[in-house]
């Protein structure tokens, strides 16, 4: 190694190395005119600039001063602006820098969700009730579909876009219903922009929306850890941690996620104001979202809303894990089958037929 060369646990020389920035960009000091008095000598090392810091006690330095700037800047801006729109400002801020979810402390994940219905209030003057109900223990989410059943009246696109606060603008949907021809199984065959009296002679009728793979390739193509698979089998995903690359809407081959294009829209008067962190809260421009089977009902104990609005009975789910359930007696009695299953993806969404 040559003499030239940084050593292992050298210590940083932090005030000479500000002191040559500073003497690269500054012109050279005047010369003291004859009736000025000497400068005052600062006895050296009594400064920071003279101080020898190491890595760690210079990026602190730095840090500290980041900080206070920042502060100052706040404040400037916060000048003449009125207390509702000062506390805005600050949650706002302190929800920038907040971490992953997922990573996230009990304590740390009652504050975000505080500021988040704080947010709600000030900025849309709606009061909000965001959940953070985790994953119960013993419970593995599953769905079925009944192909002879469903009759194509997409009540169930209906109540999933109302329950999951949707965007309006752009007509965005989770569920898509295929109207196929008889003979064909593939949706790839079928047609989900029907505007036609149903059911049609000839066709039946195919749900799909994510299927919350037990495998899940989004999951594995998210260069951020914004998506991730719950211990109850639901996928679900971090908003304000998505960057919105998009890898994960490429990966999945269910054609199960969405992209925001712009800032969501939701008349006010039909936003679901009952919402969980990883659910239905209101997303923002840039980012993905999903199915997450209602999180926000499911984990209260109560069916998703598409399950519950179907008026033919043709959406089945339940706990795989109870052998009571009647998602386990369909899997147990049916002739069931799988989209894809050569893929290895293992979605926890069946069909079949009566």
């Amino acid at each position: 190694m040559s003499s030239t060369e940084p050593r292992r646990g050298r210590r940083l020389d932090f005030g000479g190395f500000l002191r040559m920035i500073a003497s690269d960009r500054s012109p050279g000091p005047a010369a003291p005119a004859a009736d000025d008095p000497a400068p005052e000598q600062t006895p050296k090392g009594s400064t920071l600039l003279d101080k020898s810091l190491d890595r760690r006690d210079a990026m602190k330095a730095l840090l500290t001063g980041a900080a206070a700037f920042g502060a100052a800047a706040t404040a400037q801006a916060s000048i003449g602006k009125s207390d509702a729109e000062k506390e805005r400002r600050q949650l706002e801020w302190e929800e920038y820098f907040k971490g992953n979810y997922r990573l996230m402390t009990e304590q740390e994940r009652r504050e975000t969700i505080a500021r988040l219905e704080r947010l709600a209030e000030l900025k849309r003057g709606q009061r909000v009730s965001i959940a953070g109900t985790p994953a119960r223990e013993g419970v593995l989410y599953g769905y079925a579909f009944n192909i002879s059943r469903c009759r194509g009246y997409r009540d169930c696109i209906r109540a999933c876009v109302l329950e999951n606060n949707q965007d309006r603008a752009s007509t965005m949907q989770y569920i898509r219903i295929f109207e196929i021809k008889n003979g064909h199984m593939s949706p790839e065959n079928g047609n989900a922009d029907y505007f036609h009296e149903v059911p049609q002679e000839g066709h039946f009728y195919l749900g799909t929306q994510c299927f919350q793979c037990e495998n899940p390739p989004c999951v594995k193509v998210c260069p951020v850890g914004a998506t991730w698979k719950e211990p109850d089998g639901i996928t679900v995903i971090d908003y304000d941690w998505c960057i919105g690359c998009r890898y994960c809407e490429a990966a999945c081959p269910y054609w199960a996620r969405r992209f925001n294009w712009h800032e969501p829209k939701i008349p006010r008067n039909e936003l679901n104001p009952k919402q969980h962190y990883l659910g239905n809260r209101p997303r923002k421009k840039g980012v993905m979202e999903k199915c997450t089977f209602c999180i926000q009902r499911s984990r209260e104990g109560q069916l998703p809303a598409c399950a519950e609005a179907c008026p033919t009975g043709a959406r089945i789910f339940g706990n795989l894990l109870d052998p009571n359930s009647e998602i386990r007696y369909v899997l147990e009695n049916k002739k069931v089958f799988r989209l894809k299953e050569d893929l290895g993806t293992e979605p926890k969404f069946w069909y079949f037929m009566d």
